[in-house]
């Protein structure tokens, strides 16, 4: 079997390496140059154009899209003119579903089909496998399956074909809705941990109490340890966190279909919060505590 991976990333090189070693020939592409480099030293054969991509694999092609959300859609009009009809355009990244679905439809008009796959594992898939959440036609994703068990884990699990187009990127979507709402309950029971003094507790040797028997043991409790046992006071790392779009989309999910996800909401907003370094509404707060009670107002950079 052969496979064109378009999208040399961190993710898309190591998916790529993954394939290879289960004997499955892939050939990337990505339009950075360094990209295409690492890769080719992994003995993996790069092209520096899609039509060149397209003209290596045989018929019927199958493509792999590890690219951001953003420049799907802009992929796909450089890409599906060079395609013919039978060829499979596959999107393993995190992309909106409702977007997948329009995509599928754009494809299906040019008699190529379109699999939507949720993608989890992170710079670890390489060795440890990727959890995959599969979305399209039942026989399509059929004859593809050896990519999916090559990519997961094992060939009998982590993997699953969970429904029409569309369902494996809601499904992702949901899965990194929940992520939020663990890393965020760690988090704050770690910050507790930490505020408490008089026990000047050793949060790495907790973590890693927790990670064995536990009921709240993980692989994010795992990279937890690992994380503070490299740097017990995270030394160094600013108290900023970025999301990339999907707890977004959860969150508006839930209040669309009237499913109340509170814990999911709250640690989206939270990761909002920490990126107001001199936040207005903590501030507004501050001084109607000041006119109402007469509360004492810190004056900037006093703050602590």
């Amino acid at each position: 079997m052969e496979l064109g991976m378009i999208g040399l990333g961190r993710m898309g090189a190591n998916m790529a390496q993954r394939l290879q070693l289960a004997g499955i020939a892939v050939t990337g592409f990505d339009p950075g140059e360094q990209a295409r480099v690492a890769v080719a030293g992994h003995g993996i054969a790069t092209v520096d154009a899609l039509q060149a991509l397209v003209q290596a694999l045989p018929a019927p092609r199958t493509l792999w899209l590890m690219v951001p959300s953003k420049v799907v859609d802009a992929t796909l009009d450089s890409l599906l003119p060079l395609l013919a009809a039978g060829d499979v355009v596959i999107d393993g990244g995190n992309s909106w579903y409702r977007e997948s679905q329009q995509r599928a439809a754009r494809c299906a008009a040019a008699g190529v089909g379109f699999v939507d796959c949720g993608t989890s594992g992170g710079v670890w898939g390489l060795q440890e496998g990727y959890c995959l959440m599969i979305g399209g036609e039942k026989d399509t994703v059929a004859r593809l399956s050896p990519l999916f068990k090559a990519l997961a884990p094992a060939a009998d699990r982590g993997w699953a074909h969970v429904g029409p187009v569309g369902a494996g990127h809601f499904s992702k979507m949901v899965h990194n809705g929940i992520e939020y709402g663990m890393m965020q309950a760690y988090a704050e029971g770690f910050a507790l941990m930490d505020k408490k003094a008089e026990f000047d507790l050793d949060l790495a040797k907790v973590a890693e109490v927790w990670r064995h028997g536990s009921v709240v043991r993980s692989w994010l409790l795992d990279l937890s340890a690992d994380a503070l046992q490299a740097n017990p006071a995270l030394d160094g790392i600013a108290p900023y966190v970025e999301d990339s779009g999907e707890g977004r989309w959860t969150v508006a999910e839930a209040i669309e279909l009237d499913v109340p996800a509170p814990v999911i909401t709250l640690s989206l907003l939270e990761r909002l919060r920490s990126r107001q370094a001199n936040s207005f509404s903590d501030r507004m707060l501050a001084a109607m505590r000041n006119e109402f009670g007469g509360h004492a107002i810190k004056p900037a950079g006093e703050a602590g």
